[in-house]
C-alpha cells in the first residue's frame, strides 16, 4: 500500500519536473532554430505528450481490445480541451489566440469530422488508416512549411537588426532561463519526452493500486484513472508553459496532440488490426468530443485569454461528462 501511494506522489513529481523541461528545452529549440514555438508545440511536444495514448491503444487493440483503443483516443482529445486547458488557467493566464492556432484548430475539427464519420463504418480497417495517416503527411507537412517560412522572415528581419535581435535573445534567455545553446535545448528535450511516459506509468500504475484498495470499481477506474492518466502529459506541460507564459506552446500541444491523437494513433493501430468501434462511444463521447473540437476553434478564433473562470467552467465541465459518462455505464 506504500509502495502504491509512493508511486503516485513520484510519478506526479516526475511530470512536473518533465514538463517543464520539455517546454524549456521545446522554447530554446525553437529560438535557437528559428522556429515558431505553436510548431514545437504542435509537432515535438504534441508527439511525446501523445506516446501513452498510443502504447495503450497498440496494446489494447493488439489484444482485442479495440473498444479502449477508441475510447482512449476520444477520452483523451475531450480531456485534453476541457481539462488540459482549463486546470492551468486556474493557476495562470492561458491565451489561445497565438499566429497560426485558428488555422491548425479548423484542421483539427475538420479530422474529428473524418474520424466521425469512419466511426459510422465500423470497424476501421486499413482504408480509414490510410485516410487518417495520409491526413497526417498533410498536418507534418504544412507545420515544416510554416517552420520554414518563419526561419526565412526571421533571418530578414535579423539582417536589418541583427545588434537589437542578439539583445532581445539574450534578454529572453536571462528572463526564461531557456537553453542557449541547440545541443543543450535538445537534451533537454529528451530528457522532457522520456521522463513523461514514464511519469504517466508510475501516477497511472499507483492511483489505479489505491483505488482498487479503496474499493472503488474497475469501471470507474477505467472511466477516471486510464482516462485522466494518459492525458498528464499534456496536462504537465501545459501547466508549465502557462507558468512559464509560453502560451504558444500550451495551445499548440493541445491542438497538437488532438491531431496526432485521430491521426498517429488511430492510424498506425487500425494499420496493424482492424478496431471495432464500440455503439456507446457513438451515442455520447463521439459528439462530446467534437463539440470540445468546436469549441477550441472558437477560443482561438476569438483570441481568447482563459483566465480563473473560464478554467473552473472548462474544469467543472470536464466533470461533469465523466459524471455523466459514469452514470449512464451504470444504468447498463
Amino acid at each position: 500500500m506504500l509502495f502504491d501511494y509512493v508511486s503516485l506522489a513520484g510519478g506526479l513529481v516526475v511530470l512536473i519536473i518533465a514538463g517543464d523541461i520539455l517546454v524549456r528545452g521545446s522554447v530554446g529549440v525553437a529560438q535557437r532554430l528559428g522556429i515558431p514555438n505553436l510548431v514545437i508545440g504542435l509537432t515535438i511536444v504534441a508527439f511525446g505528450t501523445s506516446a501513452p495514448e498510443l502504447v495503450i491503444s497498440l496494446k489494447a487493440a493488439l489484444t482485442g481490445s479495440g473498444g479502449i483503443a477508441i475510447g482512449n483516443v476520444v477520452g483523451s482529445n475531450i480531456a485534453n480541451v476541457l481539462l488540459v486547458l482549463g486546470m492551468p488557467a486556474l493557476i495562470a493566464a492561458t491565451p489561445c489566440g497565438e499566429d497560426g492556432a485558428t488555422k491548425n484548430a479548423i484542421f483539427m475539427v475538420a479530422i474529428s469530422v473524418v474520424f466521425t464519420i469512419l466511426c459510422f463504418f465500423s470497424p476501421i480497417g486499413l482504408m480509414g488508416s490510410l485516410i487518417l495517416l495520409a491526413l497526417l503527411a498533410v498536418f507534418l507537412g504544412d507545420s515544416a512549411r510554416a517552420a520554414l517560412q518563419h526561419r526565412k522572415e526571421r533571418k530578414a528581419a535579423a539582417a536589418t537588426a541583427a545588434d537589437a535581435q542578439e539583445d532581445d535573445d539574450d534578454e529572453l534567455e536571462d528572463v526564461e532561463g531557456v537553453p542557449d545553446a541547440v545541443a543543450v535545448a535538445g537534451v533537454y528535450i529528451v530528457l522532457g519526452l522520456i521522463g513523461l511516459p514514464l511519469g504517466a506509468h508510475f501516477t497511472i500504475s499507483g492511483a489505479t493500486s489505491v483505488a482498487q484498495d479503496w474499493g472503488v470499481s474497475d469501471a470507474v477506474i477505467a472511466l477516471t484513472v486510464i482516462a485522466l492518466g494518459t492525458s498528464l502529459p499534456e496536462l504537465a506541460t501545459t501547466v508549465m508553459a502557462a507558468i512559464r507564459q509560453h502560451g504558444a506552446v500550451a495551445i499548440g500541444n493541445v491542438i497538437g496532440s488532438n491531431v496526432f491523437n485521430l491521426l498517429a494513433i488511430i492510424g498506425i493501430t487500425t494499420a496493424i488490426v482492424p478496431v471495432e468501434v464500440p455503439a456507446e462511444i457513438l451515442k455520447l463521447d463521439i459528439w462530446v468530443m467534437l463539440a470540445c473540437a468546436v469549441l477550441l476553434l472558437v477560443l482561438a478564433a476569438k483570441k481568447i485569454c482563459l483566465g480563473r473562470i473560464s478554467g473552473f467552467v472548462l474544469t467543472a465541465a470536464y466533470v461533469l461528462y465523466i459524471f455523466t459518462v459514469y452514470c449512464l455505464s451504470a444504468a447498463i
